[in-house]
């Protein structure tokens, strides 16, 4: 069974963006950025929200595109619309029997990115084997926090810690 691993920055009030979806006083460059880099190369499929999805128009990704070229997209929205011949796959309905189909499939683990109202969607189903969390020393008071909605509540375990020269400290953690 594949693992759905949440591998995203959160400031120490645990919001992964400002208000607005600003990431900008998260750090985007540094051994941490370096780290994120390779271990994407490590998933073999994305899943996201509409909102993370739409976030990447801001940084050049056209409607259709994958963000990610060497993984296969699937963006859960009841909502968006894209082109014909979109190169993503929008899951519009049956949310859970989708992930449990991805989860089941052979492959490299998923990527769930970035997202807190879909991430805690998908933490309430008890689905998130992994949190990879940049854990970025800034308070932003406001947000999009990590997890939105009703997540149930979930013990990690902590496999490594790693720190970096900038403060940021990655977190490697299981669900015990």
């Amino acid at each position: 069974m594949r693992e759905i691993i949440y591998d995203v920055a959160v400031s120490l009030d645990g919001y992964i963006a400002a208000p607005g979806g600003d990431v900008s006083a998260f750090p985007q460059t540094g051994e941490h950025a370096d780290a994120y880099f390779e271990r994407l190369d490590s998933y073999g499929t994305v899943i996201m929200g509409r909102n993370t999805y739409e976030f990447g128009y801001a940084f050049g990704l056209q409607p259709g595109s994958r963000a990610y070229p060497h993984m296969d997209h699937h963006i859960f929205s009841t909502g968006i619309e894209l082109p014909d011949g979109a190169d993503v796959t929008v899951v519009r309905d049956d949310w859970l029997d989708r992930l449990n189909e991805l989860r089941s499939e052979d492959g490299k683990p998923i990527y769930l990115c970035g997202g807190g109202v879909f991430a805690g969607w998908v933490l309430a189903q008890g689905l998130i084997d992994r949190l990879v969390l940049k854990k970025v020393p800034i308070t932003l008071g406001a947000g999009i926090p990590l997890f939105a909605g009703n997540p149930i509540a979930t013990t990690w375990r902590t496999q490594s810690m790693t720190p970096y020269p900038n403060g940021v400290t990655l977190l490697d953690l299981t669900r015990a």
